[in-house]
């Protein structure tokens, strides 16, 4: 097995963390362009990368090959000077620079010819004391159907000091003996160098792929640090073709001259924990997609997406959740009630598919309605005779549910308070809403043709969950 899946007390809910980053950002001086570093292949140690919480299968068995490259440089810090007005445009001044050597795992296909053009580089979230890459692990399904590149890069002190300090008899403490980070001031501008290495090193890092344009993506912890980085280190460096934020919480609103497409995708937990205030209008350059019956991490992540190689099985698993939800969703965590079932995912790979044909194709991604509030701090969101929320992007897992989804948590160990929440419906429930099977397939087709038809499903998924439907013995 390629994937060494180290199982860190929290698991994946490394995308947990709520606090915002310092206001010592790092990147290249204004003005200049980016550094290059230097890119080392790795091979030693362990002989495979160790990234805590990620896909558990073998790339290959999805025609893809994994690598792990050190890259080396000089980084810079700099500090950030506010707007005047609560617009996102922040300024930043050159403070330091310091050396640095990190690391990059490189998921690509073995076939050349599979490769749409487009590598996705995440920054690999660190809320749980170690690296690990959500997305890649939440969005692998479309990002391999699709044909792209993933990279994640060690961007932040604490993923390197793990690696630094890994587990000596696998030989992972030998490996990355020779890492060094110079701080999370520096971060940015790492992230910044991650991103013009892949364009200036094709040959080592993707192993001859050309590639075409570069998304960053991060989640959660991550995204609050990328929107940092959109609005004060891109106007400066312009390294990156588009951002895809997912699960920010609250802070500074995204500037309006990016010049780049920004999609932010928020589940329900995100919003209330914002107490809404990340919304902002859509322009032409930014999307807003808040979805329905979401938490900011779910059964999914948790438990059936680290194993799911796209064979069509994980709809009919997820429906299955919905309606015996759990909550221990793996030994790691016992919730104090059965956590979120609901179709975040799903959402997040057509994100990728539309990111992809705005950045290369200019193909603007629709317009999502937002989540129906009758509250703002705190948060309450309007919801249906079932108990679901009513706007945002529906699916059928609200449009024809079995269960209530929320994503607000009853508590629990740990991160808990993130995975939201899953009440099936009774018996007598579902016989009034799916008095036989063919009522329920019905309903539950329909969202999905509706939900594929808006933009915010694509079509493998939605094959793949009506396929589940009809498969169910819902309604039997």
């Amino acid at each position: 097995m390629h994937l060494r899946t180290r199982v860190r007390g929290v698991m994946l809910a490394v995308t947990a963390c709520i606090c915002s980053p310092a206001l010592m950002l790092s990147g290249a001086s204004a003005g200049a362009s980016v550094a290059s570093p230097s890119v080392t292949p790795e091979t030693g140690g362990g002989g495979v990368p160790l990234v805590p919480g990620f896909t558990s299968f073998d790339p290959a068995v999805v025609g893809y090959r994994e690598s792990e490259v050190f890259l080396s440089g000089t980084a810079s810090a700099y500090a950030m000077t506010a707007p005047v007005h609560n617009d996102g445009k922040y300024r930043a001044v050159a403070t330091s620079t310091a050396p640095y050597t990190t690391r990059a795992v490189v998921m690509r296909p073995i076939n050349r010819r599979r490769f749409n053009g487009t590598v996705v580089v995440e920054w690999l979230n660190v809320s749980g004391g170690a690296d690990a890459g959500p997305d890649w692990m939440l969005g692998h399904n479309e990002l391999v159907r699709e044909g792209f590149v993933w990279v994640g890069v060690s961007a932040q002190k604490v993923g390197v000091d793990a690696l630094e300090s890994a587990d000596p008899t696998k030989g992972d403490a030998v490996r990355y003996a020779n890492l060094s980070h110079p701080g999370d001031d520096y971060s940015y501008d790492i992230f910044s160098q991650a991103g013009q290495a892949i364009r200036d090193n094709a040959r080592t890092i993707l192993g001859g792929l050309k590639p075409k344009k570069i998304i960053a993506v991060g989640e959660s912890q991550s995204a609050i640090r990328l929107v940092t980085y959109i609005d004060s280190v891109h106007p400066l460096v312009h390294v990156y073709n588009g951002f895809l934020v997912h699960s920010r919480a609250g802070g500074a609103p995204i500037r309006d001259d990016v010049g780049v497409p920004v999609l932010v995708l928020q589940t329900e937990t995100d919003v209330s924990f914002s107490n809404a205030t990340a919304r902002q209008p859509d322009t032409h350059t930014y999307r807003l997609w808040e979805v329905a019956g979401t938490s900011h991490f779910d059964f999914y992540g948790l438990s059936i997406g680290p194993k799911d190689t796209g064979n069509g099985h994980s709809a009919a698993a997820m429906l299955a959740s919905m309606q015996h939800p759990t909550n221990q969703p793996n030994a790691n965590f016992t919730c104090s009630s059965p956590i979120n079932t609901g179709p975040a995912h799903y959402v997040l790979d057509a994100a990728f598919y539309r990111m992809n044909r705005w950045v290369a194709k200019g193909v603007v991604p629709p317009v999502a309605p937002r989540l129906r509030t009758t509250g703002v701090s705190p948060v309450v969101f309007a919801t249906d005779a079932n108990g679901n929320a009513l706007g945002g992007i529906r699916t059928p897992a609200v449009d024809a549910p079995v269960a209530t989804l929320s994503g607000r948590a009853k508590g629990g160990a740990s991160f808990c308070f993130l995975f939201g929440s899953t009440v099936p419906f009774t018996p007598a429930q579902m016989e009034a809403l799916y008095p036989n099977h063919r009522t329920f397939v019905s309903a539950w087709v329909q969202a999905t043709k509706s939900a594929r038809a808006a933009g915010f499903l694509v079509d493998a998924d939605a094959k793949e969950l009506e396929s589940a439907a009809v498969r169910s013995d819902i309604g039997k």
